[in-house]
Order: structure tokens, then sequence, then C-alpha cells
């Protein structure tokens, strides 16, 4: 197995955005964010998409220095507009104002307008999380899932997730898209020529395939509940922003010059608020063990909570590197010698 170390990759990542002239507060938002999306297992949506950033960026459709401007400002509800910069950077400044707002009234949301891809979801409302509070993440994406019924793709697999701490572990977190698996990932299967299991995606008829080079579509997963789910954060992200929706979202993928004038969701809100923040943590950890403890079908896959695999992900990545393939590691080393980083693979 090939393997980089998570802080070699995110000086190779931000100093590449550096050297094209990013915001430094941007750059380093875009590298934690992706450094450790890859470390808690995330594939689909961790350094590997350094690369679509850097061709984005150069093509004009990230704004490398964003002046960000709250446009709406009530004490527990906020309006953000990212002036068109990486998504990352966009997510994190709007928990940095949901946080500051929960802090002084108990909760705190913030509507993202005019911003990009912005990753794993999971990346904001963990940072919520780490002060002591309950953290909500969403965002639209490209049209790929097919509603109920229909042939074709409507709205995106819209990412839901939730984190709340934890008393002795990391934080509790569910971060879902609303398909089975991401379309990121169906790209990496195409990459290694992997399958993908049933109930994925269709082809171009809107007829289900295993085949990743077949895909054009995806299936909502639990059928109507997760189209209803897609359509929910579709309603926070372009509705309640004003940004476009499902098929009128330019593509991740083509067309880089164009804006994608993406919209996010961030909420905090204060468990203080509520009662004391380390009796909830303790009373959640008691929950989750006796959730673990449970009795399982096959000993050889006990029972887990979200965000498990994530944390076992965690904890070995952070000792043993990031896998790569040779493909990515090629990647990365050009990056390396295109900037002159230097760094140490």
């Amino acid at each position: 197995m090939i393997t980089i170390s998570g802080t070699t990759v995110k000086t190779i990542i931000k100093e590449s955005l550096l050297r094209e002239q990013v915001d430094p507060t941007a750059a380093e938002h875009v590298a934690e964010g992706l450094v450790s999306t890859s470390l808690r297992g995330v594939n689909s949506h961790g350094i590997r998409l350094i690369h679509h950033y850097l061709a984005a960026l150069k093509a004009g459709r990230i704004n490398p220095k964003p002046r960000y401007k709250v446009e709406r400002r009530l004490p527990t509800v906020a309006v953000l507009d990212a002036d068109d910069t990486f998504g990352h950077a966009a997510g994190m400044e709007a928990a940095r104002l949901a946080i500051e707002m929960a802090g002084e009234y108990g909760s705190g949301n913030v509507a993202v307008k005019n911003s990009t891809h912005y990753g794993a979801a999971a990346y904001f409302a963990l940072e919520i999380a780490a002060h002591d509070m309950i953290g909500t993440s969403y965002t639209h994406a490209d049209s790929l899932i097919i509603p109920t019924n229909s042939k074709r793709s409507f709205l995106g697999n819209n990412p839901v997730c939730f984190a709340a701490p934890v008393a002795g572990e990391g934080p509790f977190c569910l971060d879902m898209a609303t398909s089975l698996i991401t379309f990121n990932e169906v790209r990496r299967l195409r990459e290694i020529n992997g399958t993908t299991p049933e109930g994925v995606g269709a082809d171009k008829d809107g007829k289900p395939t295993t085949n990743p080079h077949e895909i054009t579509m995806l299936l909502p997963v639990g059928g109507h509940k997760g189209y209803g789910l897609s359509l929910m954060v579709e309603i926070l992200c372009s509705t309640l922003t004003g940004m476009p929706f499902g098929p009128h979202i330019s593509k991740m993928f083509v067309d880089l010059e164009k804006k994608r004038h993406l919209g996010h969701f961030v909420g905090a809100m204060s468990i203080d608020g509520f009662g004391d923040a380390g009796a909830f943590k303790l009373r959640l950890r008691q929950m989750l063990d006796e959730l673990r403890a449970e009795p399982s079908l096959d000993p050889a896959k006990p029972v887990m909570v979200a965000g498990d695999p994530e944390k076992k992900a965690f904890a070995i990545r952070s000792q043993d590197g990031i896998p790569v393939t040779e493909q990515e590691l090629a990647q990365f080393q050009a990056l390396n010698t295109t900037y002159g980083i230097g760094a140490a693979l």
C-alpha cells in the first residue's frame, strides 16, 4: 500500500494554493478540510479534489481573495455572501459566525450564497461540536438524484450532517449524502475499474446499473425518503439563499470558467442553553457505549454508531498515512515539483 503523511500532503496543498495567490486563511481551510477528510477515511471528498480545485481556480471559477459580506443579520440568523471563493473557506466563515451567535443568543443559523463545492459537510459541523455545541451542515450539488417515479435527475445528492460533542472521544457525527454513495466516489471507482453496489446508480436512460462507467445519475437512498431529504436541503440552500436549484446549477467538472453560485446552510446550537454541556456529553457517551455493546448478528461486525468508522480510520491514518494510488502519488509529486515546494514525499 502506498501512503502519504497527512502533514506532508497538507503542506503541498496549502503551498500550492499560496503560490496561486490564494488568501492564506482560505488556503488553510481548504488544506485542513481536505486532509482531515482523508484522514477520516472519506476518500471521495478528501485530498484527491485539490487538483480539481486548482483547475477551477486557474479557469476563473473560484475567487482566490474573497471579500465576505454579511448581507442580513438578526440575533440568530445571518446571510453570508462568500464572493465565489472556496467552499471550505466559506463554510468555515459561516461556522465561525454561527458559533459566535450561538454563544451569545443560544443558536446561530447562517445561509451562505455565492460559494463553490465545500467538500465534506462534517468539516464544519465538527468545528461547531468542538465548541460544545450541536452543529449542522448542509449544501446542495449537481443535479444527480432521480426523483421518485422519474427517469432523469433533478436534485443533488444533497448532504445532511449533524455533530454533537461526546465525553472522552471525538464528536458523534452523522454525515450522509442522500444517495448510497456520492458521484465523486463513482468517479473514483471508474479510475480503479471497480463496481458499485446494487441500488446506487442508473444509466442515461434511467435504468439501474452497477458499472460506474455507465452511471450518469444516482438513486436516492431509501427511495422517496431520500428524495424528500434532498428536497429539504435544496430549500435551505437554494430557495432560502436565492441560488440556482437542481438542474440550474453549473456542473462541478465541466465549464470551469463558470461560477457555480452554490448555497450552504450551517447551524450551531448551544448545549448550555438547555442544561450543563458536561452532563450532556456524559449522557451521550453512555448511550453510544450501550449501543456499541448490543449483540451483533456477526461477531466480526460489531454494532457501531455514525462516525465510528471515521474515528477508526483517523487513528490509523494519522499514524500510518493516507492511502493513495500510484496515479494520486504522481499527481502530488507533480505539484511538489511544479510549485517548488520541496516537501519530502
